[in-house]
């Protein structure tokens, strides 16, 4: 395994959490005293340990050509009870060269959190109106058969409207389409004319077209590209210099990283790793189409959770999950504007945004109150596979234990 771990311990924090309560007063900004009562009214973090080390060592352990699901990880945790960092397996399975920890990636529906930050801005600079309706913003798109969605229901998937076609679900069907360039506006004219799935409101199915609509409305409020409204409001102002989004016509990954591979089975019963690396991504644009690195998708869930990209009015959007049940099912609606709430096996909420590409798998996301923080990156082997990645459900596990 190729990692390099680090566990930074804040320790004032630390023994302020084990002096507790009984704590004598402290200084204020201004030498006023504070008083334990005072001080009490803050909410204790969710989590204050330091990162279990070993937990996530073990849970990246042994990837490469012949693990079952991912030939290469890289995983950072942050937070005020210390930091780890860690890599795992091989950047090219032919030549066996370690993993490149901070290499880029395909960060797929990770994208629909930049693009729910961008308009929860628009909405705070009042731009925006929640409540209104996505008609209003673009007169002319919708057929009459559609009732008022407003801009709110795009961003938690309750708008009711249906999937664009595309060239289908199999991994074979989309690898011979890998290079088709796709206009977005199509992709809506194409979903529209199918007609209402649902009722606004009634039920919450998870569609990259809400998305998809969201990059017009940006354009269309910004008037400028999608692609320039979130750099110049969230890449520019935060730093993030390994992230970009490859627009209509690019197919390769800028910069050094990991070679991403879709296990294929072949007639004669043996299994193919190919090559997945290079693919037009234009099919998924405002919602899947990113390329970042972990470094960078760790500065900004930092500064989402802490609320510097999102004033907390608006950031509350991305924690907040309609009461209403998930298309088709009995389950409870789980997704929010921007991300997702994950209950773990111990009580603990997790909110956050996975997404996937052939190739790669990545995800953001962790404690609301922002005191344990994960950002993954899994070069796996089916990325798209609707089966649990346990790759992934290992990292989270690990990094969220308290």
């Amino acid at each position: 395994m190729n990692r390099a771990t680090r566990t930074l311990i804040a320790t004032a924090l630390v023994l302020g959490v084990a002096a507790g309560p009984a704590a004598a007063a402290q200084a204020g900004p201004a030498g006023t005293p504070v008083s334990a009562s005072a001080s009490a009214q803050k909410p204790a973090p969710l989590i204050s340990t330091p990162p279990n080390a070993v937990a996530l060592e073990q849970s990246i352990a042994g990837l490469g050509a012949d693990h079952k699901y991912a030939t290469a990880a890289a995983v950072r945790v942050s937070g005020p009870a210390g930091d780890w960092r860690g890599s795992s397996g091989v950047s090219d399975v032919r030549t066996g060269a370690a993993a490149i920890a901070d290499g880029r990636f395909r960060a797929g529906s990770v994208t629909k959190t930049f693009t729910a930050a961008t308009v929860l801005q628009l909405a705070a600079e009042r731009r925006v109106d929640l409540d209104r309706s996505i008609q209003e913003y673009l007169p002319g798109t919708f057929p009459d058969a559609f009732e008022p969605i407003s801009v709110r229901q795009l961003l938690n998937y309750t708008s009711g409207i249906r999937s664009a076609d595309g060239p289908g679900d199999t991994f074979q069907a989309q690898w011979d389409h890998r290079f088709d360039v796709t206009d977005p506006r199509a992709q809506i004219a194409n979903a529209l004319a199918k007609g209402p799935e649902s009722r606004p409101g009634e039920f919450q199915h998870y569609q990259n077209i809400n998305y998809t609509l969201l990059g017009v409305l940006i354009e269309k409020v910004t008037g400028t590209t999608y692609e320039k409204a979130v750099g110049q409001r969230i890449l520019r102002p935060l730093g993030l210099r390994q992230t970009s989004f490859p627009g209509r016509t690019q197919t390769r990954i800028p910069g050094r990283h990991n070679t991403g591979y879709q296990a294929v089975p072949l007639a004669d019963g043996t299994t193919e790793l190919r090559d997945v690396t290079v693919w037009n991504q234009s099919d998924r644009w405002a919602a899947g189409d990113i390329i970042s690195s972990t470094a960078d998708l760790e500065r900004f869930t930092q500064a989402l959770f802490a609320g510097r990209i999102v004033p907390r009015q608006q950031l509350e959007e991305m924690f907040t999950v309609p009461e209403i049940f998930d298309f088709g099912t009995t389950r409870p609606a789980s997704r929010t504007a921007g991300m997702q709430r994950l209950v773990l096996p111990d009580g603990t909420e997790v909110y956050g945004k996975t997404g996937a590409r052939p190739g790669f798998s990545a995800g953001i996301g962790g404690a609301k109150d922002g005191s344990r923080l994960v950002v993954y990156t899994i070069n796996s082997k089916d990325a798209k596979s609707e089966e649990p990645n346990r790759v992934a459900g290992a990292i989270v596990a690990a990094a969220m234990a308290k």
